[in-house]
């Protein structure tokens, strides 16, 4: 049997610009396309960039622990990436980040998720898929035929970045 080659297509790994093009920035501070946090429509994913000053809630290990869990790569430079799918996991709509909420917020049936992706509420099952982030010298990589779909709701134990204070309606 023939498969396709999906070089250069979603399902593949996809450079999608170099790490200048992702401006790093403090959760409370992003805005989509400008700061923080951006969408790369052929590889169907937001990239996050947190700035090396971003104020985790877990420390030592325990922090180790979660961001490799949740598919989080640390930089050189203290930042931290992730590649976010850009499907609700509750029934694969497509989630938009607001600015107004600092967060992603499912406009199907209300699954609200923070800026690294973290469930935060409603009917999803879990928290949003994430691809495999890597780097390439100065290019950005994201490996979208490598999903990680097993990051769980958090709790107080493994949540990392404080939930967001703005209201999030639908």
């Amino acid at each position: 049997m023939l498969y396709p080659n999906l070089t250069g297509q979603f399902g593949s790994a996809l450079t999608i610009g170099t790490k200048a093009d992702f401006p790093a920035a403090n959760p409370r501070d992003f805005r989509i396309g400008q700061a923080g946090i951006f969408y790369h429509q052929p590889a169907k994913t937001y990239v996050v960039h947190l700035d090396k000053g971003t104020g985790f809630l877990l420390q030592g290990t325990a922090f180790a622990d979660q961001t490799a869990a949740e598919t989080i790569v640390k930089d050189m430079d203290g930042s931290y990436w992730i590649a976010l799918y850009q499907r609700c996991v509750h029934l694969g709509c497509t989630v938009p980040f607001r600015d107004d909420c600092v967060s992603f917020k499912c406009p199907c049936h209300g699954s609200h998720y923070n800026v690294d992706g973290e469930f935060l509420d409603g009917p999803a099952p879990r928290s949003l898929d994430r691809f495999a982030l890597s780097f390439n010298g100065e290019d950005v990589v994201i490996d979208t035929g490598t999903l990680n779909n097993k990051v769980p709701h958090p709790d107080a134990t493994t949540l990392l970045i404080p939930v967001p204070t703005a209201n999030c309606s639908v």
